[in-house]
């Protein structure tokens, strides 16, 4: 099982004002070096366009990781790919396969959230016809070249030859699903790896569609070899439990309900988050041993080939961050691949 990193890069806050995203951007690619450095297998890095967010363009955070960045995969979490030219996304991570010598990879998702439909002139009306259009053709030009195409909501390719090439010809896709049954479908159909987001309730919830995806797989007779399932989770670790939990419940509180409020949910509490961190909750918050234990629960839950810690929910600090990737990569991943080798 592969063990790596999400991030949506979170903004720092003062006085309930987002600071200028520049630090932040700076304080990601230490992150990342870091992540690298400790042997984690890999990064992902969201799309958002929000001032809670310093990511816009996942694409230039990963082309400038792949400079100080030696092993580790780099890739989008998501890419939301209903109002991207799939392209032009092809093109830009090819061209991070090629500067990082083939260790780019794609996760493509509808997007939980819709700010890039009116910045980019797309009509939500259109949100699932533009997603299954765009992934049909993100994965024809991914398997071919030339490739000739049309479809509704981008002008045909005649013959049309993509440059740059993955290095190996071949990206690696993901499909990003946050919990429908329509998407794990149409995920299993083409045969793409895919990664649950799992940010609330109970886990166990979701086994049914882990279950129904493999299915969907082995019908559509794709190779069992390539075979690949991950889940998403939020994550943050410290030296203490309690300590950990109670210094980073502002933080995370504070983005639920930045979040929430364009959405219409109540103000989060403190007993919401108990309950995620407890042994039937989805969130991975305290020491070292804690999380071992909860992610090898959830591999022995779904069976997973990859695990990611979304880590930055809330925006803390860079210095709490960097504590808690270092645990991540020192005392929790070792042990975690030490177990799944018994």
């Amino acid at each position: 099982m592969e063990l790596g990193l999400g991030m949506f890069g979170d903004n720092h806050y003062a006085n309930g004002k987002p600071l200028p995203v520049g630090q932040r951007l700076q304080e990601l690619m230490e992150e990342i070096k870091l992540m690298d450095e400790l042997g984690l297998d890999f990064y992902g890095i969201g799309e958002h366009h929000r001032p809670d967010y310093a990511v816009s363009v996942p694409e230039i955070i990963l082309a400038a990781a792949a400079s100080v960045t030696k092993h580790i995969k780099l890739g989008s979490a998501v890419t939301v790919l209903s109002s991207a030219d799939p392209v032009r996304v092809y093109q830009q991570f090819a061209t991070i396969d090629q500067l990082s010598n083939g260790r780019a990879e794609i996760t493509a998702g509808r997007g939980s959230f819709i700010e890039s439909f009116p910045v980019y002139g797309y009509n939500l009306n259109d949100y699932d016809a533009l997603f299954e259009e765009k992934l049909e053709l993100l994965q024809k030009i991914n398997n071919e070249n030339p490739i000739t195409w049309k479809g509704k909501f981008r002008a045909a390719l005649n013959k049309q030859e993509i440059f740059p090439r993955a290095v190996n010809d071949q990206l690696n896709i993901w499909v990003a699903v946050g919990g429908t049954p329509e998407s794990v479908v149409r995920a299993g159909k083409a045969g793409l790896p895919v990664i649950f987001a799992i940010i609330g309730g109970s886990p166990v919830q979701f086994q049914p569609l882990f279950q129904y995806y493999r299915d969907v797989y082995k019908h559509f007779k794709h190779d069992a070899t390539k075979f690949q399932v991950g889940v998403h989770m939020h994550c943050f670790f410290g030296e203490d439990s309690k300590q950990t939990a109670d210094e980073y419940y502002p933080y995370y509180s504070a983005q639920m309900d930045r979040v929430g409020r364009s959405r219409g949910w109540p103000a989060y509490q403190r007993n919401q988050f108990d309950f995620g961190r407890s042994k039937d909750g989805a969130l991975i918050i305290g020491d070292a041993n804690e999380a071992i234990d909860k992610i090898l629960q959830m591999q022995e839950l779904f069976g997973l080939t990859r695990f990611s810690a979304h880590m930055d929910v809330g925006g803390p600090s860079h210095k709490a961050l960097m504590k808690s990737i270092e645990i991540y990569g020192t005392k929790i991943a070792p042990k975690v691949r030490e177990a799944l080798k018994k």
